[in-house]
């Protein structure tokens, strides 16, 4: 995720909308996007609910050059406007309900200025890949990982579970649970906060969005 290739379309596409003016991440982790963001010249500054995390962005970069604040990306305020608000690799699925996704949309537009835009990177819910009767879609078969998504069409939330083999041949299992939503219910949350779709595309070089797509960026602009 941090290679050249994935990360040099990401960069050129958030660069190009923040144009002259300031970059918010949230849930900016550990730096991926934000750091080099900022070595291209764009301000930016961070929201991230993990300090650990936090600590470990802290050893690239100074405080001075690339602000964090601690805390919910749904709730926490920072100072300023800014011209770009951006949330990448399926983070909005980190917030359980239908309510806090709204929120997050709601923050971002109290920080955007006339004219901004909030940007998302999220996948498309894979419930075509469902046979009739089962719950699970593997998303990653390979030497070294066992990859795949658990789903509660119900609570309309996912786990998704990971089982890799490390060095010693021993396995490690690991967890995490996610609300999905579709790109109209998106839609729906940003009509909420006050935003206006600008366009969809299928992934950071630009291919058109399609039903097979397997995720989508999305651009909503805050009306001047």
């Amino acid at each position: 995720m941090s290679s050249a290739a994935v990360l040099g379309p990401t960069l050129d596409f958030l660069t190009e909308l923040a144009g002259d003016g300031r970059a918010l991440e949230f849930a900016i982790g550990t730096g991926r996007v934000g750091v080099p963001l900022r070595e291209r010249g764009v301000p930016v500054m961070g929201i991230e609910l993990s300090e650990h995390m936090a600590k470990v962005l802290r050893r690239k970069i100074d405080e001075d050059a690339l602000p964090v604040v601690v805390g919910d990306m749904a709730t926490t305020v920072v100072p300023g406007e800014f011209t770009l608000v951006y949330l990448v690799y399926n983070t909005i699925g980190n917030l359980l309900t239908q309510d806090e996704q709204v929120e997050c949309f709601r923050n971002a537009a109290r920080h955007l200025r006339p004219g901004g835009r909030f940007v998302i990177e999220v996948g498309v819910p894979s419930l075509r890949l469902l046979p009739p009767g089962q719950v699970a879609v593997p998303f990653d078969v390979s030497e070294r990982h066992l990859g795949f998504d658990t789903f509660d069409l119900v609570e309309q939330t996912l786990v998704s579970h990971h089982v890799t083999r490390e060095d010693g041949g021993g396995y490690r299992r690991d967890s995490s649970r996610h609300r999905y939503a579709w790109p109209a219910e998106l839609d729906l949350m940003a009509r909420i906060a006050g935003l206006e779709l600008e366009h969809r595309v299928a992934d950071w070089d630009g291919a058109p969005f399609t039903q097979d797509s397997a995720k989508h960026i999305s651009v909503w602009r805050k009306p001047t």
